[in-house]
Order: C-alpha cells, then structure tokens, then sequence
C-alpha cells in the first residue's frame, strides 16, 4: 500500500551511552514515525561489527546474530539483569572520566569497551540462575542452529587473540567433533556468556517489533548477499563456499571495471557453491532469510544481481579485472523461496548496471526494486534514466539517497553544473541548496512508486556532516547520530503534510503488520 518511511540505523539513534540502542529512543522513534504518518522503519543490517574491520554493519562475524553494542543498558537496569552501580562503572570506559563524548558521534572503541564491561557484568549477576530461566532454554533451543556455532567461534576466536579462524589450531578449525566437545566444557562460561548476550539482544528486539507493530510501522530489514570470510557461517558451513582443501577460498566477491574504477571492485568475501545449495534446496539461505523475517517484516536484498550472476575473481588477484561472470540460478532460488515463505516479502536493490536477467527475474517474482532520486540527474540524456520519476513503477521503492550517498543537502551542493541544470528543467524552477531536500522530497513523495523512504538526515534537511556512509574510505564511516530533540513529531510535520498531500499517509493508522516471532 501506498506509504512512506525514514532510514534511521539502530546505532544512529540518540542514547548517553554511546551509541544508539534498543531502550527508549528507540521506541520513541517508532511512536514519532507513526505520528508523522509514516508507515516504515528501514534500517542496515543488526550484526555484531568489528572496529578492525571499520565497524561496517555490512562485515559481520555473523550473518545471524544481534549486535550487542545494540544492548539496551536502561533497560538491563529496568529488567534487573545488572545494578545502577555497575552502569557508573561501565560508564568510565566511555568516558575516561573526561565528559560525556560528543553525542552526535559514535566512539566505537569506547562503546565497546563499555559495553563488554556492561555485559559481562550482566552474566556475573546471572549465571547461576540461567539453569532455571526458562526463556532463555527456549530462546537457545530455538535458535540452536546458529546460535551454538556463534558462541562458540566468539570464545574460541577471543582465546586465541583475536586471530581468524583459518590460524585455529588444527582441530577447532577443522570442526572435530570431539576436539569441540572437549572445548564446550573447557569454555563452559564463555559460551553461555555469548548465548546469554544474544538472547538479551533479541528480547529486547522483540518488545521493540512488538511496539512497532502495534504504532503500525512495518520494519525494512537490510540483508548483505555475501558473508565475512572470518565469521562463524563459514567457519561453521564450509561446503556452501568454494574453499579449497586448505579451507581458503578458491575466488572471491566483487565487480568488473567499470566507468568509476578501470580496476573493478575487489570484495574479498567467499563466493557460494551454488550448486550445492541448489542440491540442498537452498536450505541455508531459508534459514538466513527465515531468520532475518523474525525481526523485520520485509527485507532488502543487497547487490540483488548477484543472485542472477556474479563476478567470480581468483583469489590470489589483487584487483578485479582478471574476473569472470557465473551464473546463479536464480529463476530455481526464487522459486523454492516463494513456495517457503508463501511470498516473497523481499525487495531488490537493482541499483548500478542492471542486465536484462536481473529484469526478468525481478518481474517473474514480481520483486520491487529501487529508484534513488540523486542518480536521476546526471548524464547527457536525463529524461532515459530509469531512477527519473516518470520512469517510475508502482511496484518499487523510491529514496532522495541511501546510506552510501551525502544527505541531499551536501548532494545538491557538489553535483556539476549540468546536472544542476537537467534537475532545473526537469522541475521547472530554480533550484539552490536551501530547497534542494525539499525538491527531491516532493519527486519522491509525488512518485508512483508505493513506498517512498528518505534517511533521517534528509528529513531533519540536514549537510555533509550527516553523511553515514563514504564508499571507498576506510575510516570515519558509520558514526553519525542524532542528538536528544532533534527528532520531533514538529520537525517532521512537512512530511506528515507532504504524506497528505500526495496520498501517502495510512488509511488505516492501527494496520497489524507482525509476523509470527519466535524469539523466546
């Protein structure tokens, strides 16, 4: 149905503990999107990220698990799995004893130090009771097909120093049986303690769903198409990636050259043995999608061409050029998901240089795709681009930008002349950076596209120093946020009057949009 939504990261929101979390901001956000009457919660993947690997959501050691930077310290007061006296110790490993951190930015190090401590306090005060908590035996029990091999790659990786799976010792990372039996006993606490972290990830996830659900705001999920190298899914599933006898991939992840690098993109994750999951019916991959539908109830599927055919480099090239394309079989993946999920509530980021298979695939399962308003603009024949509005289609999503673009702001006030002119005449007037946001925020509200989705900051009209993500650089990504205030049902009112005017707002503002959660 017709509607809109903000793309707003969990790590994002305001919090005085670092980073955005599960506690009261965030219920707070829900209940102020369903005020402006928007209907959508887009958010980046949930995953645990790592500060070596520059805390990008989209390099995680699972493909399954919560980031526990995430972890809601108000609400482990409320629920009494820690003391206000371990917070203030907590606390100074955010801080230093120096003043509150800068609350616009996240301290990534700091935070999780803070959290680690926090956390592992939370374990101290009950793990002696565990025996006896029957959600958190359900909540394992339920979760066990992922959930074991996570904690038990966290604790072995964290014994080790830190180093990847593929430097085990022999036996742990070649999974025998009983090297890992004798390890579970060994490392008894330290298991429980990831499982026990997990499991208070996902309670609170779930009273978070539960308060989206009811405002009537339906969350959009972001899945990645490839998975880390060193994380528990591989370690734990080799067969479904092409390693060789060494256990080290035979080619990875990435795409050919192209017009922005004559060297391509080199990804560097392992690649599927498609042939495989085809033969298995594509079981892991149910699981995964499976997984992600218990705490959203729609997902994007990242790099969605991927799934069609995907650019295979050997591994020991250092750049993508000497690459080559496979086919996915995509037309039997989409078909056995159908019939799983009795649908396909997924949509495809068709973004980039789309062929027609990817086209076809999409309009045979019916999938939306995605149209981003500052791609719309540039090149010498404007009125082809399929991001511009009159190319739209209902069955699609349309955004001013995403996480890997600057807010529209800072987008308006570095695009070239012609550009600027082609958004000119397509318009009708002139435009300058003080109305850049609102042009693009009427383009995509006026859209026929049935879901119109702007990132926070181009609803708050804000500049560079907002931008989330910089593809390409190394550091300073991920660490934007709101302040405390600076979300308000006011400031959004324009996009409550704009969701009015161009038919966007809910005809049924109490609409029951939850899946069935299987948390606990």
């Amino acid at each position: 149905m017709r509607g809109y939504g903000l793309l707003l990261h969990i790590s994002s929101l305001p919090s005085t503990h670092g980073i955005g979390d599960l506690g009261p901001a965030a219920h707070e956000f829900a209940a102020v999107l369903a005020q402006a009457g928007a209907s959508v919660w887009q958010f980046l993947p949930l995953h645990p990220t790592s500060t070596f690997i520059g805390n990008s959501p989209y390099s995680s050691p699972s493909a399954f698990a919560g980031n526990p930077l995430f972890i809601s310290p108000e609400y482990l007061v409320r629920d009494g799995y820690v003391s206000h006296a371990d917070l203030d110790c907590a606390r100074m490993c955010l801080t230093g004893g120096d003043p509150a951190p800068d609350p616009g930015r996240v301290d990534f190090a700091a935070v999780t130090a803070h959290r680690n401590h926090l956390l592992c306090a939370a374990y101290e005060r009950n793990c002696h009771t565990l025996q006896g908590n029957a959600a958190f035996h359900n909540f394992c029990r339920t979760h066990d097909y992922w959930l074991h091999d996570y904690a038990r790659f966290v604790s072995i990786k964290e014994e080790h120093g830190g180093v990847a799976w593929i430097d085990w010792p022999r036996e742990l990372r070649l999974r025998d049986s009983k090297a890992l039996l004798a390890y579970d006993a060994h490392a008894f606490h330290a298991v429980m303690r990831e499982k026990f972290i997990q499991f208070l990830f996902f309670s609170q996830w779930k009273s978070l769903r539960e308060a989206c659900n009811r405002a009537g705001i339906a969350l959009l999920a972001d899945i990645p198409i490839y998975v880390t190298y060193d994380s528990a899914d591989v370690w734990a599933n080799p067969q479904f990636f092409h390693l060789d006898d060494t256990m080290r991939p035979v080619a990875v992840s990435g795409v050919p050259p192209d017009y922005f690098s004559a060297t391509g993109q080199r990804w560097g994750t392992p690649l599927y043995n498609w042939e495989l999951l085809e033969k298995e019916d594509f079981f892991w991959w149910k699981r995964r999608l499976g997984h992600t539908l218990l705490v959203a109830d729609m997902a994007r599927l990242d790099h969605f061409r991927g799934f069609c055919g995907y650019w295979e480099i050997p591994a020991e090239e250092i750049t993508a050029v000497n690459g080559r394309w496979r086919k996915a079989p995509a037309e039997a993946f989409f078909s056995s998901l159908r019939e799983h999920f009795n649908g396909l509530p997924f949509i495809a980021e068709n973004l980039g240089v789309i062929t027609d298979d990817v086209r076809q695939t999409m309009r045979d399962f019916s999938l939306p795709g995605m149209h981003v308003l500052q791609f719309a603009f540039g090149g010498d024949t404007p009125a082809e681009n399929p991001d511009i509005p009159h190319l739209h289609d209902a069955l699609s999503v349309v955004y001013t930008g995403t996480h890997d673009n600057a807010p529209t702001r800072a987008w308006f006030a570095g695009i070239p002349h012609q550009e600027r002119m082609n958004l000119i005449n397509y318009i009708g007037r002139d435009a300058h950076q003080e109305t850049a946001t609102d042009t693009l925020v009427r383009l995509a509200f006026a859209s026929v596209a049935e879901c119109a989705v702007l990132p926070a900051q181009d609803a708050l009209d804000l500049g560079a120093e907002a931008r989330m993500n910089t593809p390409g650089v190394a550091a300073g990504n991920w660490a934007w946020r709101l302040v405390p205030g600076q979300m308000t049902p006011d400031r959004l009112a324009w996009l409550t009057e704009y969701a009015r005017i161009y038919g966007r707002l809910p005809s049924d503002p109490a609409k029951d949009t939850k899946n069935d959660m299987v948390f606990e």
